[in-house]
C-alpha cells in the first residue's frame, strides 16, 4: 500500500513538473501575435532608413548589427526617406528617426503597419526631449530603446514587462536599469527562428508602395499623439507599458508600442 502511494505521489509530482515546464515555455514565447514580414527566402534583407543625427549613429549601428546576428534576417542601413519631425514610414522597410518630440512622457515608440498577419512598414521615433537630459543621455538607455523598438518592427514582443524584477539580459525586457538589457539575447534569436520558420508565397519586404493595397486613410493619417494611436489593447499594471491599435478594417491595422519614461509612465 505504501509503495503504491509513493508511486502515485511520484506520478503526481512528475505531472505537476511537466505542467510547470510547459507554463514556462509558453510564457517564454514572445512572438507578437505571429505578425511577420512576408518573404520567400531566409535570411531576408530588410532595409532600415537612417534618419538619425550623429548623436545616434553609433546606437543605430549597434542595433542593426545586433538584430542582423539572427540567422533568419539581415538589417541593412540605408539613407532615410523620412522627415525626422514626423517620421512617416516607407513601404517595405523601417524608418528610424530622432527629434525633440516634446515633453509627452515617452522615450521611444515603434509604429508598425500590418495587413493580415504581415508587416508592411514600420517607423521608430526616439525622443531627444528626454535623451538630451542627464538621466537618459547614456549609451545604455539609448541602446535599450533603439534595440527594443526595432525589435517590435520585426515581429517581437516583450519578454518581460515588470520594471522592478531582475533583468533578463535582453533589450526586449522592461527595466529601471538598462545596464544589462542593451542587446538581444539567445531567446530573441530563437523566437525569430520560430516566427520566420515558414516561407510565404509573396513578399512585403521592399514593397514599393502600399497604394491600392490598403485603405487610403491608413497611409495618410498623422500618428503623432496618443489621441491618434487608437485604442489601448494592452497595458501593464500602473500603465508602465502600453500597446495601441488603430483598426482600419479588413485586417489592416497600425500598432504603436510605447516606452514611457520613469516620470511619464501611464501618461496617455
Amino acid at each position: 500500500m505504501f509503495k503504491s502511494l509513493r508511486r502515485r505521489s511520484v506520478v503526481v509530482l512528475l505531472t505537476l513538473a511537466a505542467f510547470a515546464t510547459l507554463a514556462v515555455v509558453v510564457s517564454a514565447n514572445h512572438s507578437w501575435n505571429g505578425y511577420h514580414w512576408a518573404r520567400q527566402s531566409n535570411p531576408f534583407n530588410l532595409k532600415v532608413g537612417d534618419n538619425v543625427s550623429s548623436a545616434w549613429d553609433s546606437t543605430l549601428n549597434t542595433t542593426i548589427s545586433d538584430w542582423s546576428a539572427s540567422t533568419v534576417l539581415d538589417l541593412t542601413k540605408v539613407a532615410g526617406q523620412a522627415n525626422p519631425k514626423n517620421c512617416r514610414p516607407t513601404a517595405g522597410r523601417v524608418e528610424v528617426c530622432n527629434s525633440t518630440y516634446g515633453n509627452n512622457g515617452w522615450l521611444g515608440i515603434a509604429q508598425v503597419w500590418v495587413s493580415g498577419s504581415h508587416i508592411t512598414q514600420g517607423a521608430v521615433k526616439l525622443n531627444d526631449t528626454y535623451f538630451n537630459t542627464p538621466t537618459y543621455n547614456t549609451p545604455a538607455w539609448r541602446n535599450l530603446v533603439s534595440c527594443q523598438e526595432v525589435g517590435h518592427t520585426i515581429g517581437l514582443d516583450h519578454q518581460d514587462e515588470n520594471f522592478n524584477n531582475a533583468n533578463l539580459g535582453t533589450c526586449m525586457d522592461y527595466t529601471n536599469d538598462p545596464t544589462t538589457n542593451q542587446h538581444p539575447n539567445n531567446h530573441d534569436y530563437q523566437e525569430l527562428q520560430t516566427i520566420y520558420s515558414h516561407l510565404d508565397n509573396s513578399t512585403t519586404v521592399g514593397m514599393p508602395t502600399l497604394q491600392g493595397k490598403v485603405p487610403p486613410a491608413m497611409t495618410q493619417i498623422d500618428l503623432a499623439t496618443p489621441a491618434q494611436w487608437g485604442k489601448v489593447v494592452r497595458e501593464s499594471q500602473g500603465g508602465k507599458t502600453t500597446l495601441y491599435e488603430l483598426d482600419f478594417g479588413g485586417g489592416h491595422k497600425v500598432f504603436t508600442f510605447v516606452i514611457w519614461t520613469v516620470e511619464g509612465r501611464g501618461r496617455h
